[in-house]
């Protein structure tokens, strides 16, 4: 690809020195991860259980564990693809003053982004946590627990255990949503990629980026929420895969 879209991407990237990454289920598929919203998508064959049930209901944590187990060794097998291996790069050139994901895999971590530039909106599916004392441990023990007893497992302190996502009915984490807020008023390019935006209040993040002035980039295949919105300066449509790792590549060619 090497359309006028695609060199002003180069240009764009090549030009800012505080990027604000925000993405989504879009840049996992090439991972093995199904987009949750997609024809292979768990949302398509289970009703959500809420996090009121969760905490209330012995039934409904049975049922959400089952859901999660469902996923567990995709997320537990995946690997960075050469999208989240771009944003490290970013990062390693000096140019990443955040990255915001809706993703619960966990890959941007895996990949080198560091702590203290990732934000996940919605969680890790890559820990488990109590809903008590809040401790974090390694899922895998847990599943196979589960697995074996079909009994939601208990902290030691007596909490319910959940993997670290945030559930339907959960709010967001008020320091992950301060962090990415925070970021908005830093950042002097944003760019959306591989996700609908339609997920809120994710997907005001970067609309409140782009409301300072500065370059709203969204790239991703189909449609999205913010496709017309006024204040987004440059569109692509088309696989994040095959554009994004290969304009930062150019982007950051020296000379």
């Amino acid at each position: 690809m090497k359309d006028e879209r695609f060199l002003m991407l180069i240009d764009t990237l090549r030009d800012a020195s505080d990027i604000l990454v925000f993405t989504g289920a879009g840049i996992s598929t090439a991972s093995g991860i199904p987009d949750y919203r997609g024809p292979q998508g768990v949302w398509t064959r289970r009703t959500p259980v809420y996090y009121q049930d969760f905490m209330r209901s012995e039934a409904a944590r049975i049922e959400y564990w089952d859901y999660k187990f469902e996923g567990w060794e995709v997320f537990r097998e995946a690997q960075p693809n050469p999208v989240h291996h771009a944003i490290v790069k970013l990062e390693r050139a000096s140019k990443l003053r955040k990255l915001i994901t809706q993703n619960v895999d966990g890959l941007h971590a895996c990949a080198g982004t560091t702590h203290g530039r990732l934000v996940e909106l919605h969680g890790n599916s890559r820990a488990v946590e109590c809903q008590r004392c809040h401790k974090r441990s390694d899922p895998g023990p847990h599943f196979d627990s589960f697995k074996q007893t079909r009994k939601p497992p208990i902290c030691r302190c007596g909490g319910h255990l959940k993997p670290a996502t945030i559930s339907f009915g959960q709010s967001l984490r008020e320091r992950d949503l301060d962090g990415a807020f925070a970021a908005t008023k830093e950042c002097d390019l944003v760019i959306a990629l591989g996700s609908t935006l339609s997920v809120y209040p994710a997907a005001s993040v970067p609309l409140l980026a782009a409301e300072r002035g500065v370059p709203y980039v969204i790239i991703t295949r189909g449609a999205t929420e913010h496709d017309t919105h006024p204040l987004v300066s440059l569109r692509i449509d088309g696989d994040v895969l095959d554009i994004f790792p290969p304009a930062v590549e150019e982007a950051l060619k020296v000379g």
